[in-house]
């Protein structure tokens, strides 16, 4: 099972420790653990089920972009999902 991480200042809504999830992607994988977490799921994507643009995901130290959804996850995966930072 991948390992998912999530940003301390999603702590409102997410767990604060690593959780696990199962999947062949990433949006298999963030499916699976949104069951558990279901408020989780409007902060990280948006109506149409898209990545929101203000997150960030990285897979294995890898920042993925747009596709992220459709990026591949193995069960030794380690997922992180941060809230990028922006301001002027």
């Amino acid at each position: 099972m991948a390992q998912v991480i999530f940003t301390s200042h999603l702590k409102h809504v997410a767990p604060a420790e690593p959780v696990t999830g199962t999947g062949g992607t990433v949006g298999e994988v963030l499916a699976d653990v949104f069951t558990r977490y279901p408020a989780v799921r409007g902060y990280v994507l948006d109506d149409q089920d898209r990545l929101r643009l203000h997150v960030a995901i990285f897979v294995d130290d890898l920042h993925v972009r747009r596709d992220a959804l459709s990026h591949p996850m193995t069960p030794t995966s380690e997922l992180h999902v941060l809230q990028a930072l922006s301001g002027g």
